[in-house]
C-alpha cells in the first residue's frame, strides 16, 4: 500500500461535501480552493506535484506541474497533514452543485479516467496526471478538450460530478454520450468521437455536432447536469446578455455552441 489509508463521509445529496479523517501524519490532496473547513491541527500547504513520487526532483516536479496548466487547473495541488496527537478532519466540495464520487483505486485496477475538472481530492500517494486521447477526432471535436485526467494509485480518490450520478457497466457493448455528461471511465474503455449522421440534426437538434462513443468492457460514469451547461443557462437568460431573445428556444442562441455539444 503505497497511498495513505483515509477514512471519509460524504454529507448531504444534491450539494454534497465530503469530509476526511485523517490519523496523524496522514495527508490527503486537492484542487485548489475546494477546501470546507479543517481542524486546527491541520496544516495545508500548496505544492507543485501530488506527491506519490516524492524523490522525483525539481525538473519532475515542474513537469508535472506543467502538465496540470495544460489541463487549465491550478499549477498547485494542496496537501493537507494532520499534525495533531490524534484523528483530524478536513472537508472539501466543488465551487458548483452536484455529487461526489468516492473510489477505491486499488479495486478499479488501480486508475480511471475523467474529465479535466472532474478531480477533488485524494490520499496522498495518488498521481494526478494527463490523459492524451487515442485518436485525432475526440482531440479536436471533444468538446471538453484535447486532454482528460488520468488520476491512478491504489488509495482512495474523489470525483465530483454536476447534478445526478448514473454509473454504467459495459460488457462489450457501445455507449453515446453527450461529451460533457462524461465524468469518468475505465482506462480499458476505448473513447472516440462521431459526427452526427443526420445534418439536419446537427444544426437543429439542440445537442452539438458531435457525441463521444465509449465501447468495450467497463465502468462509465455520466454527470446529468455539467457544469458548462449549466453556466449556459444563466448566460443566455442574464438581462445583460439580451434575455429572452437569446433564449434556449433561440436557434441564434444555440449555433455558436453547437461545437460544444452545450445545449
Amino acid at each position: 500500500m503505497t497511498s495513505h489509508e483515509i477514512d471519509y463521509t460524504i454529507h448531504g445529496n444534491d450539494m454534497q461535501v465530503v469530509s476526511i479523517e485523517l490519523d496523524p501524519q496522514e495527508t490527503v490532496i486537492a484542487e485548489a480552493g475546494t477546501m470546507n473547513w479543517m481542524d486546527p491541527d491541520i496544516r495545508f500547504e500548496a505544492k507543485m506535484g501530488d506527491g506519490s513520487q516524492p524523490n522525483q526532483g525539481i525538473f519532475g516536479k515542474l513537469l508535472d506541474a506543467g502538465k496540470r496548466v495544460l489541463t487549465g487547473e491550478s499549477l498547485f495541488l494542496t496537501h493537507f497533514t494532520n499534525e495533531g496527537q490524534g484523528k483530524r478532519e478536513v472537508a472539501f466540495a466543488a465551487p458548483y452543485p452536484g455529487t461526489i464520487i468516492p473510489l477505491d483505486l486499488a479495486t478499479i485496477n488501480g486508475d480511471i479516467i475523467c474529465q479535466k475538472d472532474a478531480f477533488l481530492c485524494a490520499a496522498k500517494g495518488t498521481k494526478v496526471s494527463i490523459a492524451f486521447n487515442r485518436r485525432l477526432g475526440s482531440g479536436f471535436f471533444g468538446g471538453e478538450g484535447f486532454i482528460l485526467q488520468k488520476i491512478s494509485g491504489d488509495g482512495k480518490a474523489f470525483l465530483h460530478a454536476g447534478g445526478t450520478v448514473v454509473k454504467k457497466e459495459l460488457n462489450n457493448q457501445t455507449l453515446l454520450i453527450d461529451t460533457g455528461c462524461i465524468v469518468g471511465f475505465s482506462s480499458s474503455l476505448d473513447y472516440d468521437i462521431e459526427r452526427v449522421k443526420s445534418l439536419r440534426s446537427m444544426f437543429f437538434g439542440g445537442e452539438g455536432l458531435f457525441l463521444a462513443t465509449v465501447r468495450g468492457t467497463g465502468t462509465v460514469y455520466l454527470q446529468s447536469l455539467p457544469f458548462s451547461r449549466l453556466a449556459d443557462r444563466i448566460i443566455q437568460h442574464a438581462p445583460s446578455m439580451g434575455g429572452k431573445d437569446k433564449g434556449e428556444g433561440s436557434v441564434l442562441g444555440g449555433l455558436g455552441r453547437m461545437l460544444d455539444g452545450d445545449n
